[in-house]
């Protein structure tokens, strides 16, 4: 084969996998947009497998599963993501999300749930770092995922797990968090409200109830 035909071969090859993706990416955008997330998801599975390169497509099948309660394949997109483009804060919240809820699920092995936990308390740090004025989402959840942790380390069901130390520096750790947040937004009763129960969750925890 010439050199200008195969030239020509991996050009037309190009736009055509190009425009293939664009429109994988286009009809699962407007999937996205509409809240049909199974259907995002089925086409940007696509778009993705034709570039593994495209983090905006990633950053919208991880939402995409995260909304179809599909949290390991969101973690798995997200993770996609991070690999991308490492100062993403809201990938890094996103999949914190829904380390938080695999943490919770008590079908999973207590080592396994620990690991979601503590996941998404390290997940949620790194977006505060990166994005420090956040204006509370991040420490809102951060201080709930420190209170489930708490939760968990407390559980002395859990005899392996049980470490009543971290847990009581969990429930504190989502005190001061929640704290922060009401003290920047002092009319939120619904972080009144989290703060009280991570208090109680403390006041038990220390034998005063």
């Amino acid at each position: 084969m010439r050199l200008s035909a195969i030239i020509s071969f991996f050009i037309l090859t190009s736009f055509e996998t190009s425009s293939a993706q664009n429109t994988y990416v286009r009809l699962g955008q407007q999937a996205f947009m509409d809240g049909n997330f199974k259907a995002a998801v089925a086409q940007l599975e696509k778009a993705c497998m034709v570039d593994s390169t495209n983090a905006n497509a990633y950053w919208m099948l991880g939402y995409s599963y995260y909304h179809s309660e599909n949290y390991r394949k969101s973690i798995a997109a997200y993770t996609k993501v991070i690999f991308i483009n490492p100062v993403d804060a809201s990938a890094y919240y996103y999949r914190a999300r829904a380390k938080g809820y695999l943490g919770k699920d008590t079908y999973l092995s207590p080592t396994e749930r620990e690991k979601h936990l503590l996941g998404a308390i390290f997940d949620l740090t790194k977006a505060i770092a990166i994005e420090p004025n956040d204006h509370g989402k991040c420490y809102q959840t951060r201080g709930i995922a420190y209170r489930e942790y708490g939760i968990f380390k407390l559980d002395q069901k859990n005899a392996h797990n049980y470490d009543k130390a971290r847990g009581i520096n969990s429930l504190k750790a989502s005190i001061t968090d929640l704290e922060k947040v009401l003290n920047d937004n002092p009319g939120r009763s619904d972080i009144s409200a989290l703060i009280e129960l991570s208090k109680e969750k403390l006041a038990t925890a220390n034998g005063h109830h």
